[in-house]
């Protein structure tokens, strides 16, 4: 039962979610084809991910000469799909406004779809799965046209919210689209999408990784606070930095870990001095996602201050989190976007309004200092974990889709 996943950049440190999927799937039986849009900028390194590296097959760096000699053979092929295609393709270059920047790149990802078909094709796959609603969708329905199978696709938070371009048509053209939240449910529904072809898959991770639950101290040490991402706008370091200082000044003593590297790091090191907290604050840069349990097992509390930044994009569900409250460790984040369907506020975690730094300190205090909170918190955490957001039930839950999907391909 082979199928082919799709993902900009497999297997990515930012995305570890798409290669643990891959690798659950494997063991459920599926054979995937692991085919990634980019070579990962900062790709995982842990031993299952380097295995996985080595089978995947790159699209972009192939080029512009394979991807026009594929073309070519597409259309000799299977000049009926071709024309198909190619037609479904200008109706999308209509829709974007023919001659701009997106409808130009809508039609280099048609050119790397016939390279993608050709692949499927000299590897059997029966089904197309991809990540991320935006660039490697757009590839996909052309290939899977192209290839005469089905496709489908999960859809996260930029992807939707910033680069959510033809989400109607893609929904419409899908065996199943798939989404992490009901948040993310709604929205498509809003941009005219099939309510109906739309599941929703949550983005798990596996509670064994990491250490359970238990109460996070350390008689006569500082507590620690951590912070995980990529340090853009979206993720809301500038709150929590802030909020640092604030607690600080106010004689609150903890040291603040932020891990992960991105554009802001230097104005974020700026402001940490401008706090004058720079001297709590530790930038740790990228960690292995193999060092994530243990270093989240050092953590008194975990703060995450996600807000919607200048071009509208923000998180959906962050991986980030998950990880926490299956390390067992409290979490503090904010009201933005599908955060309230993991977090219960007092109950698996803190929930504040975003860009609130006020209110984001009064939350570090209160989880600090109150032991009962705390203990609901982790317990509540871990069990959210366990139940809905685990990487096996997911990992069922897309077995069972695309087992209905090939079924209905073959009736």
């Amino acid at each position: 039962m082979r199928i082919a996943y799709l993902a900009p950049e497999i297997p990515a440190l930012s995305a570890t979610f798409v290669y643990h999927e891959i690798i659950a799937l494997g063991s459920m039986g599926f054979d995937v084809l692991p085919i990634s849009v980019h070579l990962p900028a900062i790709p995982a390194l842990e031993e299952e991910a380097r295995i996985l590296a080595e089978q995947t097959i790159l699209l972009y760096p192939q080029g512009w000469r394979s991807f026009l000699t594929a073309a070519v053979l597409c259309k000799l092929r299977h000049p009926c799909r071709y024309l198909a295609t190619i037609a479904m393709l200008l109706q999308d270059m209509w829709t974007l406004g023919c001659c701009n920047r997106a409808a130009a790149g809508l039609f280099y990802r048609f050119l790397a779809a016939t390279r993608l078909a050709r692949i499927l094709e000299a590897h059997g796959c029966r089904h197309l799965h991809v990540h991320f609603a935006h660039v490697p969708t757009d590839i996909a329905m052309y290939a899977a046209r192209l290839a005469g199978i089905s496709f489908s696709f999960t859809s996260h938070a930029n992807d939707l919210f910033e680069r959510g371009w033809l989400l109607k048509e893609k929904v419409a053209r899908s065996a199943q689209a798939m989404t992490i939240s009901e948040y993310n449910r709604r929205f498509l529904v809003a941009q005219g999408a099939d309510e109906g072809k739309i599941a929703i898959v949550r983005c798990g991770v596996s509670p064994g990784r990491f250490s359970g639950l238990r109460e996070h101290t350390a008689p006569g040490a500082l507590p620690v606070i951590g912070s995980l991402g990529r340090l853009v706008a979206k993720k809301g370091f500038d709150t929590l930095i802030t909020a640092a200082g604030m607690l600080q000044r106010s004689g609150c003593r903890f040291r603040l870990e932020i891990a992960g590297d991105g554009p802001l790091r230097e104005a974020l090191a700026a402001q940490a001095e401008q706090e004058g907290a720079a001297g709590m604050i530790t930038f740790l840069g990228p960690v292995a996602n193999d060092r994530i349990p243990s270093w989240l097992a050092g953590l008194n509390q975990f703060v995450l201050a996600c807000r919607v930044d200048a071009q509208g994009d923000m998180d959906g569900i962050p991986v980030a989190l998950m990880e926490a409250m299956a390390s067992g460790v409290p979490v503090i984040s904010t009201t933005v976007s599908a955060v309230p369907e993991l977090i219960e506020d007092g109950r698996s975690g803190l929930l504040v309004p975003s860009a609130s730094p006020p209110a984001l300190a009064e939350a570090i205090a209160r989880l600090l200092n109150d032991t009962e909170l705390r203990a609901r918190c982790i317990a509540g955490g871990r069990q959210k974990i366990e139940g809905e957001f685990s990487e096996e039930a997911n990992a069922k839950q897309l077995s069972q889709l695309f087992n209905a999907i090939l079924t209905r391909e073959t009736t």
